[in-house]
């Protein structure tokens, strides 16, 4: 409206409201805009308040919208309190809920209902997913980015709560929100999205979906894969040791020299390449040679046998209660599709004689279709995945009758690589880069 009354010509000449302060709350804005209109043969005019153009009038409009303005900031200061108050009793302010969560009634005080979190078995499984993909991967190619995880989910038809497809800032919020350990934050920004003092925030107790442990790990993943923090090359380069390693004599960074137009690839110190050697008599190490070198120490220091096989143990007590949660997930889906059947029959049976081209009852009917077949889909996707997961499986008693496995084996090496990264043996690997894993080792392995 502003847009079209400022415009050259002006499609009308006059602007109605009810009260000026229905069309700004803010004193300035107010009069710029009032004269900004004016400049342009747009006249305001207040139904409640009626106001001349002669100066007393004037005055009169400014001194009112001043009041206007304080009156507001009074409001929402009094609304911010007992919205404060709320949370810090233990109640959910009347918002849209964090996906995996819903909204339940917990008491009753006079005519207002006060409500609390409860988890959503029909979505918090799709948080958990997530955060196993950002931790873990999907079993082939390691820990997963924001960008490879919305694309994953939707190439497997895993929708969001509104039916929509995934986003990367969708994806990235769930992974950095604390309300899924079980502390949401109120009052955590303001109005324009930055963050207040944490004397201002009220921590709220929530039902937690994800551990501190899980939650913990997936930042450290984040801040590493962080362009801000970590460059690039450093996460995804085709170099093993990039940002790892550095010269013992000045603490210079090693870096990648070539010989013979680049058929030898050798570590060696950026103080001696660029001051010459006088700054620094550090040594050329052949680039082969130490990342085999660092390949074989890691097979030795985390690949024992009594180290595998706890780690192994640790990896299937994980999987029996991921397929313990996903199969209790499989019910509450097939129980809300029987229950959405049962609620279609009965509207059915009711509105037999019905008008069938009332809008209302078909949106509803067809709200009711929607939820039964995403249902459906959703418990039919879960229980392929537990069949898959089943024909593979390594069942305990396999660790104890198996042979040790032997270090020299490619893919026994690959096996407990990928392991050790499921079981997040965060000590060894706390310091290394993401790519210092899987596939970095990988064509180590093959190419010994």
């Amino acid at each position: 409206m502003i847009e079209a009354g400022t415009s050259k010509p002006a499609p009308f000449d006059l602007v109605a409201v009810h009260s000026f302060s229905r069309f700004f709350r803010d004193h300035f804005e107010l009069e710029f805009y009032v004269r900004k209109l004016a400049k342009n043969g747009v006249k305001l005019v207040s139904i409640t308040q009626e106001m001349g153009d002669d100066p007393m009038h004037v005055m009169m409009r400014q001194i009112m919208a001043l009041f206007d303005e304080y009156q507001s900031k009074e409001t929402a200061k009094h609304v911010l309190r007992a919205m404060r108050e709320n949370a810090r009793q233990g109640f959910w302010n009347s918002s849209l809920p964090p996906i995996g969560y819903r909204v339940v009634a917990a008491e009753q005080r006079g005519a207002k209902v006060k409500e609390r979190l409860q988890i959503d078995p029909f979505n918090a499984e799709t948080v958990r997913t997530i955060f196993r993909l950002a931790l873990e991967g999907d079993g082939v190619s390691g820990s997963m980015g924001v960008k490879a995880i919305a694309a994953r989910l939707n190439e497997r038809s895993i929708r969001t709560r509104d039916g929509g497809r995934w986003g990367l800032g969708a994806v990235h919020q769930i992974l950095t929100r604390t309300t899924y350990t079980g502390r949401h934050e109120f009052n955590r920004r303001g109005k324009d999205r930055k963050l207040k003092p944490k004397s201002e925030a009220v921590v709220v107790e929530a039902p937690p979906i994800i551990d501190q442990e899980t939650f913990d790990a997936v930042q450290a993943h984040l801040q590493a894969r962080n362009p801000k923090k970590v460059p690039p090359r450093v996460v995804s380069g085709p170099t093993l040791l990039t940002g790892l390693i550095h010269c013992a004599k000045c603490g210079g960074a090693m870096t990648i020299r070539t010989g013979k137009g680049g058929q030898y690839r050798y570590y060696a110190g950026s103080t001696k390449a660029r001051q010459g050697p006088t700054a620094c008599t550090g040594m050329t190490v052949p680039m082969e040679k130490l990342d085999d070198l660092i390949a074989k120490n890691l097979e030795d220091e985390l690949l024992r046998p009594d180290r595998l096989e706890t780690i192994l143990s640790a990896v299937l007590d994980r999987r029996q209660e991921q397929t313990t949660r996903k199969r209790a997930y499989v019910a509450e889906l097939n129980k809300r599709a029987t229950e959405t059947d049962l609620r279609l029959k009965r509207h059915y049976d009711a509105n037999e004689n019905a008008d069938v081209d009332d809008p209302d009852l078909k949106d509803r009917i067809a709200t009711l279709k929607a939820t039964r077949d995403q249902a459906k889909a959703d418990a039919e996707r879960v229980a392929a995945s537990l069949s898959a997961e089943g024909r593979k499986a390594v069942a305990r008693p396999m660790l104890a009758t198996s042979p040790a496995p032997r270090a020299s084996g490619c893919e026994m090496r690959m096996a407990a690589i990928a392991a050790i990264t499921s079981a997040r043996w965060r000590k060894e690997w706390k310091s290394l880069p993401m790519k210092f894993g899987f596939s970095a080792l990988k064509a180590i392995c093959c190419k010994r």
